[in-house]
């Protein structure tokens, strides 16, 4: 009788194995059909037509020279404290001639002026 070596061994366990999972695999359905599962899905698409951008409507402009804090606040980047310094200047060095004198308010600088000079006025416009 022949004797194999461990390896041999490990050989031939591995062929089996690989045989009988190869055998399987074939012949696991025995023809039947593959399993079949059916779902309904129904997908809702809600459509939101949104009012094409136009201008945005006309704003009373605030007269700086005559606002209280209330309306000073309504106007972008203008607060409780930069209202209450717009009326302080105002009263100081008395009304604003034109738009651009704002500036002489601490913490309005041009950037910020820029963003308001649509929404202010200094009364009847000066030419």
């Amino acid at each position: 009788m022949m004797k194999i070596s461990k390896w041999e061994g490990a050989i031939l366990l591995l062929g089996a194995l690989f045989l009988a999972f190869t055998a399987g695999w074939f012949l696991r359905g025995g023809g039947s059909e593959p399993i079949r599962v059916e779902t309904e899905r129904v997908l809702e698409v809600t459509v939101t037509a949104l009012p094409a951008p136009g201008p945005e409507p006309e704003r009373e402009k605030i007269d700086i020279n005559t606002a209280g804090a209330d309306e000073l606040k309504s106007l972008p980047g203008i607060g409780e404290k930069r209202a209450a310094d717009i009326i302080a200047d105002r009263e100081e060095n008395g009304p604003y001639r034109f738009p651009e004198e704002l500036t002489r308010v601490k913490g309005i600088g041009e950037e910020t002026l820029a963003e308001l000079l649509d929404y202010i006025t200094v009364g009847e416009e000066t030419q």
